[in-house]
């Protein structure tokens, strides 16, 4: 099983209780998801592997450390997903930026795909698939089948808020893929939205209803 875990740091908990308010305003609420997404980044790229690289200071020869191995690319599932791919990149300016676009179908309630624009190495790379919410776990597992049969096989899903429902589907589709969130929220309601949760992540993001 791929790990889960919950980024419990002080200032993305505080964040992300500004984020949930219903007063939060469209620009406010960009430039939180772009804040957290930053500072979640930072546990989400904790492991990725390093080399010794041979450098001159201005004293003199040194080895010291670099990132090694896999290439990075974010990927965000369109379109509140693309809130959250800046505030990666300002870690990691060289990741390529994929896309994958999804809309649900009004009657099956099922996610479609209707975009797939990816890096032509993508089988090379780690990825990190990035939506703010984690809710039915349709949306995730579908763009995680995408990238697998383009070849990729090193993915870590990241988003602000999940449900334990959306969780646990998304580990039973793809138990390889590591998720990452910054809150474990409480439920499902009937319309599909997560508890407590912060809304209509794409709508907050844009300013549309």
């Amino acid at each position: 099983m791929g790990k889960f875990q919950v980024i419990s740091h002080p200032l993305i908990q505080h964040k992300l209780s500004i984020l949930r308010r219903s007063t939060t305003a469209t620009k406010d609420f960009r430039e939180l998801v772009d804040e957290i997404a930053m500072l979640m980044g930072y546990e989400v790229s904790r492991d990725l592997p390093l080399e010794d690289v041979e450098i001159e200071t201005p004293v003199t020869t040194t080895v010291q450390k670099q990132l090694a191995g896999k290439k990075l690319a974010i990927v965000p599932i369109l379109r509140a997903g693309i809130g959250m791919v800046d505030g990666l990149l300002s870690l990691v300016p060289a990741a390529k930026v994929g896309h994958i676009g999804m809309y649900r179908d009004e009657e099956t309630l099922e996610p479609v795909e209707y975009l797939v624009k990816l890096p032509e190495d993508i089988d090379q790379r780690q990825i990190f698939l990035v939506d703010p919410m984690l809710a039915t776990g349709g949306s995730a597992i579908l763009a995680v089948d995408s990238l697998k049969k383009r070849g990729a096989t090193n993915i870590r899903f990241v988003c602000l808020v999940a449900a334990p429902e959306g969780v646990e589907k998304l580990q039973a589709a793809h138990p390889d893929v590591d998720i990452y969130t910054a809150s474990l929220d409480e439920k499902l309601n009937e319309h599909g939205y997560i508890v407590p949760g912060l809304g209509d992540a794409g709508d907050r993001l844009f300013g549309t209803k």
